[in-house]
């Protein structure tokens, strides 16, 4: 709005740490005629313009936990300035109506009390203007603007009518319209004020002037006005287009007999736009040279403008999608980059393949194994489908619709499989019977997750579960919120009291894990509202004092777990309450600590998922803290159905479906591929002050919940995997064994994610022209930029453990010195 150049989506990324703006800009120009500018309200305008304010009282605009204190600082001086003379512009920045929406919605308690507090203060404003032009001060313009709107959950960022409505209010033009309303561009506004105030229009501006706000100025004025801001956009076509034919002729450089001739040079976009300025130019020196003459009329000046106007508006258009242009053959170097990077990775998951499956069919070993299933076909079939639907816009739109087939299909399979196996010969019934129920239960808790949030585009304001239980009334979802944490937080903690390690250092890890879920029920119930979240202090100090338990109890149980794990004797024989491997591995187990590093991430990969659970309840918003629990229960039952039936299904085939699983999940907490959808105002939980490293982060833990759940769980599937299927070479090392182990759960989510990403950057450099590249195309790919960084982080930390882990272990293995076992 004041440099009136256009903005990009990583405009986004750079808002949370504003620098200085460089580019040519209303404010600059003020300042520069020695005007006296004042700023009251969000703190970002200090940070793009310092050194250019008399008088400034910033806040901070990220902290959207505050929706008094950020209005309260900006009227507290308001009676103050409006008394004042020393200034020429003041700038009132009003947050907390941006931090309503954000906390809860445009039917938030708060919006209409919010509402009336502002329109108090433009009232306010009105009258103190009013009385000072009243008194020969001079005229006063007051604009009242916008931004940005918001959605129905008061979040912004997309291209939705209702986050694109925004307002601009002049008052005190003195002209007479009788239709005061109408579409105008956000960029129009600097060059409107500038030609207002009487300023150079900013050099990358691309916008037009207002017509509405120059009615109440002479012809003369206004076809000026129009002249400048064609001069300037003229500059910035010639920059662009070396070869355009036109050049800044003086207006009595034209002839009538050019104007008839215009028509025919419509051919190129350079010759169509020269053509109409020159057209426009030489009306304007026919109405000069007519002017105060009996042939001047109405219709010379109307003609005159509305030339000035069509070349103005193609101009701007050109020059919008001109400046969102890329150099191609960087962006190909880059594509390049990342197609190898998907060949090498999809190389190395194809001889870790090979290397497996080849040697169980030398050894002639389940020959079911060995072929090539359904499934197989069907888990590499989901990720063509993905790419083939890349390429449409309402594909990308509601893209969850194909995660929630992907995953129902695939455990549908699952369900046709254990079916058959009941007939199988070497099949216990027992685990077919638990199979089925394990599958039973991920596909009812798959659908409930389906219908929790009606995500995507086109039919958000369909019913869901969600809008059920907001319009029953908040103590309901007060209600499922509590009884969906006190279950998480139960199974986490069971599981860590029902493993028997009884050292003393494990017991402080279990109370540890005890008291970070106490206290976030305790948050849950005595801070957080469905409407608007607390401010209180005491919030903010129990938040803090989670993240320091749940970080120290987590990061102890990784790096001491391994150094404190207890040794079995060579000769004993592990109980059924282990997760030990069965006897094909006791050769093994004397040469490397194999059933020692299982159990170990077996713990380890428990710390994890309870970690990230008790986060997320504490961050997201309550009526997601039901969903988090069927994500837990999708996971646990998924586990535990390939830890029973592992030998029916190849390793890569499992993960891939957990990766599937967790997109899907993704979507189902509310997510989708439009920035509006993110949750700002969780991100502010246990933050007594803005913070850009620390919100972004957190904003990053409530967005991809479910993708890194699914990817700590890794951990804990390494250790529940039944490996009796696998071949190990005599020969075999201490990092034959840890690939074997951590192989597949790393090169997996990588390969799959690789894929994608190389295949949608082919897909947005191909659509970057198209109608819907910055509405739908653009926001997917922060989508799947941040995936990949979510993939990658997750696969580090998988790898990362394992490594350690199996490091530490082997060492105590060959110093022999192992810590005495009570236990067993």
């Amino acid at each position: 709005m004041v440099s009136g150049a256009i903005g990009g989506f990583l405009d986004v990324a750079f808002n949370f740490n504003t620098q200085a703006m460089l580019d040519d800009n209303l404010l600059g120009q003020f300042f520069r005629i020695g005007w006296k500018m004042v700023m009251l309200g969000d703190e970002t305008w200090l940070k793009l313009f310092p050194g250019l304010f008399k008088r400034h009282d910033g806040v901070s605009s990220f902290y959207v936990k505050d929706t008094v204190q950020v209005d309260q600082n900006v009227s507290r001086h308001l009676g103050d300035e409006l008394s004042r003379d020393d200034w020429n512009l003041l700038i009132l920045h009003y947050l907390g109506l941006d931090h309503v929406g954000h906390i809860g919605g445009r039917s938030s308690v708060l919006m209409v009390p919010k509402l009336k507090e502002m329109d108090d203060m433009v009232k306010l404003i009105h009258s103190s203007t009013t009385l000072s032009q009243g008194n020969d001060q001079g005229r006063m313009l007051l604009m009242i603007v916008s931004d940005h709107g918001m959605t129905e959950n008061g979040n912004h960022g997309g291209s939705s009518y209702e986050e694109t409505d925004s307002l601009a209010l002049f008052i005190g033009l003195r002209n007479h319209v009788l239709d005061y309303a109408s579409v105008i561009q956000q960029i129009d506004i600097a060059p409107t004020l500038a030609l207002l105030f009487g300023v150079p229009i900013p050099k990358n501006n691309v916008g037009v002037l207002i017509k509405e706000a120059f009615d109440s100025l002479k012809e003369e004025q206004h076809l000026r006005a129009l002249e400048l801001n064609s001069w300037q956009l003229l500059g910035l076509l010639q920059a662009q287009l070396s070869g355009l034919p036109c050049r800044n002729f003086p207006c009595d450089a034209f002839s009538d007999h050019q104007i008839a001739g215009t028509s025919e040079c419509y051919h190129r976009t350079e010759d169509m736009l020269c053509c109409l300025y020159m057209e426009a130019a030489a009306l304007y020196s026919s109405w000069k040279s007519k002017r105060g003459t009996e042939s001047a009329s109405n219709k010379d000046y109307s003609s005159t403008a509305a030339a000035y106007y069509k070349f103005l508006k193609s101009a701007s258009e050109w020059l919008s999608r001109r400046s969102t242009d890329k150099p191609v053959k960087l962006l190909a170097v880059g594509l390049a980059t990342m197609f190898i990077s998907c060949v090498i990775l999809s190389s190395l998951m194809f001889c870790r393949v090979r290397e497996i499956y080849l040697g169980r069919r030398q050894q002639s070993l389940n020959d079911s194994m060995n072929g090539w299933s359904l499934d197989d076909t069907f888990i590499l079939g989901v990720i063509l489908i993905l790419v083939t639907s890349m390429g449409s816009s309402s594909m990308v739109e509601e893209e969850h619709y194909i995660w929630y087939f992907v995953t129902s299909t695939f455990y549908l399979l699952l369900l046709r499989k254990t079916a058959q196996s009941f007939s199988s010969v070497g099949v216990k019934s027992g685990e077919g019977y638990f199979g089925m129920c394990f599958t039973f239960l991920l596909l009812i808790s798959g659908r409930i997750l389906r219908g929790w949030h009606q995500g995507g585009v086109n039919w958000t304001s369909l019913p869901d579960i969600s809008k059920c239980l907001e319009q029953a009334g908040s103590h309901y979802v007060k209600l499922l919120q509590l009884v969906s944490a006190f279950l998480v937080i139960s199974i986490g903690v069971f599981a860590l009291f029902s493993i028997q390690f009884k050292q003393k250092y494990f017991q402080m890890v279990r109370l540890s894990f005890l008291t970070s879920g106490l206290l976030v029920l305790l948050h849950i119930t005595r801070y957080q509202d469905y409407t608007f979240s607390s401010t209180n202090y005491g919030a903010t100090l129990l938040a803090q004092i989670v993240y320091a338990i749940l970080g120290a109890a987590t990061i102890g149980t990784v790096v001491a777990l391994p150094w404190f794990f207890p040794f079995p004797t060579f000769n004993s024989c592990p109980t059924d309450n282990t997760l030990s491997p069965p006897s094909f591995f006791h050769g093994i187990q004397e040469k490397f600590p194999f059933v020692e590093l299982r159990d170990s991430l077996y713990v380890i990969g428990w710390a994890y998922i309870l970690c990230w659970c008790l986060l997320q309840l504490l961050l997201q918003q309550p009526i997601n803290s039901t969903p988090i629990l069927l994500l837990l229960v999708q996971i646990l039952a998924s586990m535990l159905y390939f830890a029973s039936n592992g030998t029916h299904h190849k390793e890569w085939i499992e993960i891939a479906a957990l990766y599937y699983l967790g997109m899907a999940g993704h979507f189902a907490l509310g997510n989708s591929n439009t920035l509006a959808t993110i949750d700002v105002a969780g991100a502010f939980i246990g933050l007594s002050s803005h913070s850009t490293l620390l919100s972004g982060i957190l904003m990053f833990i409530i967005t991809y919940a479910s993708p890194m759940f699914i990817l700590l769980s890794l951990v804990m599937y390494i250790s529940m995997k039944n490996m009796a299927h696998l071949v190990i070479p005599e020969k075999a090392d201490a990092g034959d064994l840890l690939m074997m182990m951590i192989g597949f759960p790393c090169l997996v989510p990588l390969v799959v994610n690789s894929i994608l990403l190389t295949a949608y950057t082919v897909v947005l450099l191909l659509m970057r022209n198209h109608l819907f590249v910055w509405s739908v195309f653009s926001p997917k790919y922060l989508y799947v930029c941040a995936t990949t960084l979510c993939t990658y982080i997750g696969v580090f930390i998988v790898a990362a453990t394992g490594t350690y882990t199996h490091l530490v272990l082997a060492m105590r293995r060959r110093k022999q010195v192992p810590i005495t076992n009570n236990t067993r």
